[in-house]
Protein backbone atom coordinates (compact mmCIF):
# COMPACT_ATOMS: atom_id res chain seq x y z
CA UNK A 1 0.00 0.00 0.00
CA UNK A 2 1.43 3.46 -1.11
CA UNK A 3 0.37 6.31 1.12
CA UNK A 4 2.32 9.68 0.00
CA UNK A 5 2.40 11.14 3.92
CA UNK A 6 3.85 14.91 3.21
CA UNK A 7 0.50 15.28 1.14
CA UNK A 8 -0.93 15.07 4.43
CA UNK A 9 -1.51 17.62 7.13
CA UNK A 10 -0.05 16.67 10.67
CA UNK A 11 -2.76 13.62 12.06
CA UNK A 12 -4.92 13.91 9.05
CA UNK A 13 -4.14 10.20 7.38
CA UNK A 14 -6.48 8.14 10.33
CA UNK A 15 -9.24 9.99 9.54
CA UNK A 16 -8.92 8.20 5.76
CA UNK A 17 -8.42 4.60 7.48
CA UNK A 18 -12.17 3.09 6.51
CA UNK A 19 -11.04 4.30 2.77
CA UNK A 20 -7.49 3.08 2.67
CA UNK A 21 -8.62 -0.28 4.04
CA UNK A 22 -11.19 -0.44 1.27
CA UNK A 23 -9.37 -2.76 -2.08
CA UNK A 24 -11.02 -0.16 -4.36
CA UNK A 25 -9.49 2.81 -3.12
CA UNK A 26 -6.36 2.16 -0.99
CA UNK A 27 -3.27 4.51 -0.35
CA UNK A 28 -3.57 5.80 -3.77
CA UNK A 29 -7.03 6.24 -4.52
CA UNK A 30 -7.12 8.41 -1.14
CA UNK A 31 -4.08 10.27 -2.68
CA UNK A 32 -5.94 11.08 -5.83
CA UNK A 33 -9.12 12.19 -3.68
CA UNK A 34 -6.40 14.84 -2.21
CA UNK A 35 -5.18 15.61 -5.01
CA UNK A 36 -8.63 16.55 -6.66
CA UNK A 37 -10.01 19.93 -7.02
CA UNK A 38 -14.23 19.77 -7.24
CA UNK A 39 -16.08 22.40 -8.07
CA UNK A 40 -19.67 22.06 -6.76
CA UNK A 41 -22.21 24.34 -8.40
CA UNK A 42 -25.43 24.42 -5.60
CA UNK A 43 -25.58 24.32 -2.68
CA UNK A 44 -28.74 23.46 -1.76
CA UNK A 45 -30.53 20.33 -1.23
CA UNK A 46 -28.50 18.33 -3.62
CA UNK A 47 -25.35 20.27 -2.88
CA UNK A 48 -25.48 20.21 0.76
CA UNK A 49 -24.75 16.02 1.64
CA UNK A 50 -22.24 16.60 -1.93
CA UNK A 51 -20.23 18.84 0.33
CA UNK A 52 -20.51 17.12 3.18
CA UNK A 53 -19.06 13.92 2.12
CA UNK A 54 -16.83 15.16 -0.22
CA UNK A 55 -15.14 17.42 2.62
CA UNK A 56 -15.39 14.27 5.02
CA UNK A 57 -13.50 12.23 1.83
CA UNK A 58 -10.47 14.62 2.00
CA UNK A 59 -11.02 15.88 -1.31
CA UNK A 60 -8.50 17.94 -1.25
CA UNK A 61 -9.91 21.86 -2.98
CA UNK A 62 -13.59 22.12 -2.87
CA UNK A 63 -15.28 25.20 -4.70
CA UNK A 64 -18.93 26.24 -4.05
CA UNK A 65 -20.34 28.18 -5.89
CA UNK A 66 -24.52 29.49 -5.42
CA UNK A 67 -25.44 33.11 -5.00
CA UNK A 68 -28.30 32.34 -2.71
CA UNK A 69 -28.57 32.87 1.00
CA UNK A 70 -30.16 31.05 3.62
CA UNK A 71 -33.89 30.56 4.24
CA UNK A 72 -35.93 29.13 6.68
CA UNK A 73 -38.15 26.65 3.89
CA UNK A 74 -34.14 25.65 3.12
CA UNK A 75 -33.58 23.62 6.65
CA UNK A 76 -36.42 20.87 5.71
CA UNK A 77 -34.22 19.52 3.40
CA UNK A 78 -30.27 20.97 2.99
CA UNK A 79 -28.66 19.72 6.11
CA UNK A 80 -25.51 21.84 5.70
CA UNK A 81 -26.83 24.65 7.09
CA UNK A 82 -28.68 25.50 10.14
CA UNK A 83 -31.12 28.12 12.01
CA UNK A 84 -27.86 29.75 13.27
CA UNK A 85 -27.47 30.90 9.94
CA UNK A 86 -30.39 32.04 8.18
CA UNK A 87 -29.90 34.81 5.89
CA UNK A 88 -26.01 33.96 5.61
CA UNK A 89 -25.01 33.31 2.07
CA UNK A 90 -25.05 29.56 1.38
CA UNK A 91 -21.43 29.56 -0.10
CA UNK A 92 -20.31 31.15 3.60
CA UNK A 93 -22.63 28.55 5.38
CA UNK A 94 -21.52 25.74 3.53
CA UNK A 95 -17.61 26.82 3.95
CA UNK A 96 -18.39 26.93 8.31
CA UNK A 97 -20.17 23.39 8.47
CA UNK A 98 -16.91 21.84 5.87
CA UNK A 99 -14.77 23.28 8.25
CA UNK A 100 -15.97 21.49 10.99
CA UNK A 101 -15.88 18.51 9.14
CA UNK A 102 -11.96 18.48 7.80
CA UNK A 103 -10.15 21.63 8.18
CA UNK A 104 -7.71 20.01 6.12
CA UNK A 105 -10.11 20.53 3.34
CA UNK A 106 -10.01 23.87 1.38
CA UNK A 107 -13.09 25.46 0.72
CA UNK A 108 -13.39 28.03 -1.78
CA UNK A 109 -16.98 29.63 -1.76
CA UNK A 110 -18.18 31.44 -4.92
CA UNK A 111 -20.97 33.99 -4.07
CA UNK A 112 -21.95 34.65 -7.57
CA UNK A 113 -24.42 33.04 -10.17
CA UNK A 114 -23.30 31.37 -12.73
CA UNK A 115 -22.67 32.81 -16.16
CA UNK A 116 -20.77 31.66 -19.35
CA UNK A 117 -17.40 33.57 -18.47
CA UNK A 118 -17.34 32.44 -14.70
CA UNK A 119 -18.15 28.91 -15.48
CA UNK A 120 -15.13 28.97 -18.20
CA UNK A 121 -12.93 30.82 -15.44
CA UNK A 122 -14.28 28.23 -12.33
CA UNK A 123 -13.97 24.87 -14.49
CA UNK A 124 -10.55 25.45 -15.69
CA UNK A 125 -8.15 22.79 -14.05
CA UNK A 126 -11.07 21.36 -12.05
CA UNK A 127 -10.74 16.92 -11.71
CA UNK A 128 -14.56 17.10 -11.71
CA UNK A 129 -17.86 19.36 -11.66
CA UNK A 130 -20.97 18.54 -9.96
CA UNK A 131 -24.17 20.25 -11.09
CA UNK A 132 -26.41 20.47 -7.64
CA UNK A 133 -28.23 23.30 -9.67
CA UNK A 134 -32.43 23.43 -9.54
CA UNK A 135 -32.82 25.05 -12.76
CA UNK A 136 -32.28 23.95 -16.54
CA UNK A 137 -30.85 27.11 -18.69
CA UNK A 138 -27.45 27.02 -16.03
CA UNK A 139 -27.61 22.76 -16.24
CA UNK A 140 -27.23 23.55 -20.39
CA UNK A 141 -25.00 26.45 -19.51
CA UNK A 142 -22.61 24.33 -17.23
CA UNK A 143 -22.72 21.63 -19.43
CA UNK A 144 -21.94 23.55 -22.97
CA UNK A 145 -18.59 25.11 -20.79
CA UNK A 146 -17.51 21.24 -19.08
CA UNK A 147 -17.92 19.63 -22.62
CA UNK A 148 -15.28 22.66 -24.50
CA UNK A 149 -12.96 22.23 -21.32
CA UNK A 150 -13.36 18.31 -21.39
CA UNK A 151 -14.03 18.05 -18.16
CA UNK A 152 -16.22 15.12 -16.49
CA UNK A 153 -20.10 16.32 -15.24
CA UNK A 154 -21.44 14.78 -12.57
CA UNK A 155 -25.19 15.85 -12.71
CA UNK A 156 -28.01 15.06 -10.13
CA UNK A 157 -31.78 16.33 -9.78
CA UNK A 158 -34.71 16.12 -8.01
CA UNK A 159 -38.45 16.63 -7.42
CA UNK A 160 -41.21 15.86 -5.33
CA UNK A 161 -40.33 12.55 -4.86
CA UNK A 162 -38.15 11.26 -8.10
CA UNK A 163 -34.26 11.65 -8.70
CA UNK A 164 -31.65 11.26 -11.52
CA UNK A 165 -28.04 10.69 -11.60
CA UNK A 166 -25.58 10.48 -14.49
CA UNK A 167 -21.89 11.71 -15.37
CA UNK A 168 -21.85 13.67 -18.60
CA UNK A 169 -18.57 13.04 -19.91
CA UNK A 170 -18.55 13.42 -24.18
CA UNK A 171 -14.49 13.52 -24.18
CA UNK A 172 -14.71 10.07 -22.87
CA UNK A 173 -17.42 8.60 -24.98
CA UNK A 174 -20.63 9.38 -22.74
CA UNK A 175 -23.29 12.02 -23.80
CA UNK A 176 -23.82 15.20 -22.63
CA UNK A 177 -26.96 16.99 -21.53
CA UNK A 178 -27.79 18.16 -24.73
CA UNK A 179 -27.75 14.71 -26.28
CA UNK A 180 -30.55 13.87 -24.03
CA UNK A 181 -32.42 17.22 -23.14
CA UNK A 182 -31.90 19.46 -26.67
CA UNK A 183 -34.35 21.58 -26.10
CA UNK A 184 -35.19 24.18 -23.53
CA UNK A 185 -39.19 23.15 -22.60
CA UNK A 186 -41.64 26.63 -22.29
CA UNK A 187 -40.90 28.39 -18.09
CA UNK A 188 -44.23 27.36 -17.54
CA UNK A 189 -43.38 23.93 -18.03
CA UNK A 190 -40.14 23.35 -15.99
CA UNK A 191 -40.47 22.21 -12.54
CA UNK A 192 -39.48 22.94 -9.36
CA UNK A 193 -38.93 22.12 -6.07
CA UNK A 194 -40.38 25.56 -5.23
CA UNK A 195 -43.05 25.11 -7.32
CA UNK A 196 -43.91 21.46 -7.43
CA UNK A 197 -42.13 20.18 -3.62
CA UNK A 198 -40.36 17.98 -2.30
CA UNK A 199 -39.71 15.31 0.07
CA UNK A 200 -37.09 16.35 2.80
CA UNK A 201 -35.16 13.33 2.51
CA UNK A 202 -34.97 13.01 -1.38
CA UNK A 203 -32.13 15.27 -1.56
CA UNK A 204 -29.98 13.21 1.03
CA UNK A 205 -30.65 10.12 -1.35
CA UNK A 206 -29.62 11.19 -4.50
CA UNK A 207 -26.86 13.68 -2.96
CA UNK A 208 -24.91 10.51 -0.95
CA UNK A 209 -25.17 9.14 -4.82
CA UNK A 210 -23.92 11.48 -6.33
CA UNK A 211 -21.19 12.21 -3.37
CA UNK A 212 -20.14 7.76 -3.89
CA UNK A 213 -19.98 8.34 -7.80
CA UNK A 214 -17.56 11.35 -6.89
CA UNK A 215 -15.34 9.28 -4.68
CA UNK A 216 -15.56 6.33 -7.41
CA UNK A 217 -14.41 8.85 -10.38
CA UNK A 218 -11.62 10.21 -8.55
CA UNK A 219 -10.15 7.07 -6.69
CA UNK A 220 -10.81 5.08 -10.36
CA UNK A 221 -12.69 2.41 -8.19
CA UNK A 222 -15.72 0.51 -9.82
CA UNK A 223 -18.07 1.38 -12.69
CA UNK A 224 -19.09 5.10 -13.24
CA UNK A 225 -22.32 6.11 -14.50
CA UNK A 226 -21.00 7.25 -18.18
CA UNK A 227 -23.69 5.93 -20.11
CA UNK A 228 -25.88 5.54 -17.67
CA UNK A 229 -28.69 7.15 -16.55
CA UNK A 230 -30.15 5.89 -12.42
CA UNK A 231 -33.27 7.19 -11.87
CA UNK A 232 -35.07 6.66 -7.98
CA UNK A 233 -38.57 6.68 -7.05
CA UNK A 234 -38.25 7.41 -3.53
CA UNK A 235 -42.60 7.07 -3.21
CA UNK A 236 -41.88 3.49 -4.35
CA UNK A 237 -38.41 2.44 -3.18
CA UNK A 238 -37.66 1.52 -6.59
CA UNK A 239 -34.18 2.44 -8.50
CA UNK A 240 -33.47 1.59 -12.49
CA UNK A 241 -31.11 2.49 -15.13
CA UNK A 242 -30.99 3.05 -18.63
CA UNK A 243 -28.51 3.42 -20.98
CA UNK A 244 -28.15 6.67 -22.80
CA UNK A 245 -25.96 7.01 -25.96
CA UNK A 246 -24.13 10.48 -27.82
CA UNK A 247 -26.09 12.16 -30.32
CA UNK A 248 -24.23 12.09 -33.31
CA UNK A 249 -25.98 15.63 -34.60
CA UNK A 250 -25.48 16.72 -30.94
CA UNK A 251 -25.06 20.87 -31.47
CA UNK A 252 -23.16 20.61 -27.97
CA UNK A 253 -20.62 17.51 -28.05
CA UNK A 254 -20.65 16.30 -31.69
CA UNK A 255 -17.68 18.05 -32.62
CA UNK A 256 -16.11 15.47 -29.86
CA UNK A 257 -13.64 13.08 -30.93
CA UNK A 258 -14.51 9.94 -29.20
CA UNK A 259 -17.07 8.11 -30.57
CA UNK A 260 -20.37 7.28 -28.85
CA UNK A 261 -20.59 4.04 -26.80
Amino acid sequence: MEIEAPLYGEGELPRYERHILLREIGGQGQARLKRARVLVVGAGGLGAPVLLYLAAAGVGRITVVDDDSVSLSNLQRQVIHSQQRLGMAKVESARIALAGINPYVTVVPVEARLDRTRAADLIAGQTLVIDATDNLPTRHLLNAACTAAGVPLLSGAISQWEGQLTLYDPANGAPCLACLFPVLPPDELQVTCTSAGVMGALPGILGAMMAAEAIKEIAGAGQSLRGRLLLHDALWGESRQIAIHRSPGCPVCGHCRKDPT
